[in-house]
């Protein structure tokens, strides 16, 4: 065990965890950060997304000794009230269903929109790509996001 010192959601945060453990079980399991999901354990799936220096990226892959230089935003961090742009977007276009993937897409969206304000539908799908819906709300995700973007979006 070491101990790493880390920025999360603004925070300065000393953790004990082994040098190799995922940022997502130091987030969960150390912090009580529940809000990043686990979903494959591969980088595959998208439900781990965060942003690393506002880069989304998956953390259930990435050791914990890999990010101590680093900003570290989650879900919690993305807004005090859940008052975020895209969050209330979310809720005007219904595009949670079972809700399990959506932490890792609004921060897919996130990072997105802070690099590109007023996406395309082929930027969107880009960057949304690997971020997997069970449920298959793809179509509300894209008019989600271009909702936020202030560009009217309808599913």
């Amino acid at each position: 065990m070491a101990k790493f010192k880390v920025n999360i959601n603004n925070r300065e945060e000393v953790v004990e965890a082994e040098a190799d453990m995922p940022l997502l079980w130091v987030l969960r399991d150390v912090l009580s950060l529940t809000g990043t999901k686990f979903g494959c354990g591969k980088a595959l799936c998208g439900a781990c997304t965060v942003h690393i220096n506002g880069v989304a990226t998956r953390s259930c892959v990435l050791p914990i000794s890999a990010v101590t230089d680093a900003k570290i935003t989650t879900i919690e961090g993305m807004s005090h009230g859940g008052d975020h742009p895209l969050q209330e977007s979310w809720k005007k276009h219904n595009v949670p269903q079972c809700g399990y993937c959506q932490a890792g897409q609004l921060m897919s969206a996130a990072a997105l929109l802070a690099q590109n304000p007023k996406p395309d539908d082929d930027a969107i799908d880009a960057a949304m790509n690997g971020n997997i819906c069970r449920c298959g709300t793809y179509q509300r995700i894209r008019a989600a996001i271009k909702d936020a973007a202030g560009q009217g979006g309808t599913p």
